[in-house]
């Protein structure tokens, strides 16, 4: 899940698919959607939808229904890049794992850091933006940090219970970069 740094009221759910068009098109998205498709995950035309939220989230990934990007929270073709980039790491994830369970804290912390680490998510420019000041060493307290907000959000992992998780998990996956050949 992606955590929103937006707090205006965004865009409107045609905006934003239009957004998501756009993004479609991108490199790192073209690149992602490819290599889910070698994993043989196919994606449909209505895996990636636009949606108003009610929660303070920029997007999600689930099992069976896909992406949604929330279109309340979205104001720029950047923010909705980085919502299509997050969350096709997770439909990787799954796509490749076969047996990821979600209500598996380890298996939950796992995704987060390889997509937190792998989307750009903690560039130290979008943590600027973020009002977050730190140079050295912010990748991997961002990644960290982000983990943490959205395993907030699955029920079946306390705060104590996602943290050791992601301490236990965290070099492993950390280190995982698939299908990059490196971190981009």
């Amino acid at each position: 899940m992606a955590e929103s740094s937006t707090i205006s009221k965004g865009s409107t759910v045609e905006e934003c698919q239009d957004m998501i068009r756009r993004g479609l098109r991108t490199p790192m998205v073209k690149f992602l959607k490819e290599h889910l498709e070698k994993s043989g995950c196919r994606i449909g035309d209505n895996f990636i939808k636009a949606s108003h939220c009610n929660q303070k989230i920029s997007g999600g990934y689930a099992r069976g229904r896909g992406i949604i990007v929330c279109s309340n929270h979205m104001q720029i073709q950047d923010e909705v890049n980085q919502v299509l980039i997050h969350e096709l790491i997770h439909a990787y994830d799954e796509c490749r794992a076969g047996n990821l369970d979600w209500a598996n804290c380890a298996h939950h912390a796992c995704s987060e850091i390889r997509a937190g680490h792998l989307s750009g998510d903690c560039h130290y420019k979008r943590e600027l933006l973020r009002g977050y000041l730190k140079i050295r060493g912010h990748e991997q307290e961002c990644v960290k940090r982000r983990v943490m907000k959205s395993m907030s959000g699955n029920p079946n992992c306390s705060e104590t219970a996602s943290k050791d998780a992601m301490e236990a998990i965290w070099d492993v996956c950390y280190n995982d970069t698939k299908p990059f050949d490196r971190a981009p």
